[in-house]
């Protein structure tokens, strides 16, 4: 009988991390200014981000942060906030050489646990995550469906947003790409910072409908 919400879940955790937002340009970001591992360690910061959401859904706290104006705002602005000051930071970028680039140098790396940190908090205090895991667990998941059932779905998100973000960083690291890029890494990085800036205003202005 869970047989079609399955799929539908399913659909939705494979579509969900594809679509453009808050973790796809931090992680975009973070590969592109750092490298694939910094990357990668945003992403384990994201799926850090979905298990608060999947446990708060689970218990039932979820719907009670998406009808509290106060609770949900508090979280909207601390994530815009966070947004706007790491876009603000990428405005700041400057130009480098081929032999001090950044693209090019692995052993200038942001550590892992403040790549983890910016993953974790961009998608932790994301209003429209929270909005998406209130309406999977009360309007695609059955009520009657088990416990253990919820935390499978739980997990298969986790799952399918670490291997997609992964590709991306994997993607966007590749030498050739990257080494074209030294030339204009700077401009890429304001662009980034001004998208960041933009989804930070974004969030800002969000409704919990």
């Amino acid at each position: 009988m869970f047989t079609p919400e399955f799929f539908a879940v399913t659909a939705l955790a494979i579509l969900g991390p594809m679509s453009p937002g808050p973790d796809f340009l931090m992680v975009t970001r973070n590969t592109l200014k750092y490298s694939r591992k910094a990357g990668i360690y945003t992403t384990a910061g994201i799926v850090l981000g979905l298990i608060i959401h999947i446990t708060y859904s689970l218990i039932g706290i979820g719907l009670i942060i998406a009808q509290s104006i106060v609770l949900f705002n508090i979280m909207k602005f601390i994530g815009a906030g966070y947004l706007i000051y790491i876009g603000y930071k990428s405005l700041q970028a400057k130009p480098h050489s081929l032999a001090d680039s950044q693209f090019v140098r692995e052993d200038n790396q942001i550590g892992a646990f403040r790549a983890i940190r910016m993953g974790f908090l961009t998608n932790a205090f994301n209003p429209k995550v929270t909005v998406f895991f209130l309406s999977l667990f009360t309007q695609v998941i059955n009520p009657a469906t088990s416990l253990w059932i919820q935390v499978f779905y739980g997990l298969e998100i986790m799952f399918f947003a670490f291997v997609w973000f992964t590709i991306v960083a994997t993607v966007l690291s590749q030498g050739m790409l990257k080494k074209r890029l030294v030339g204009i890494q700077h401009y890429v990085e304001r662009v980034m910072g001004v998208a960041l800036i933009l989804l930070g205003i974004k969030v800002a202005t969000s409704t919990s409908e």
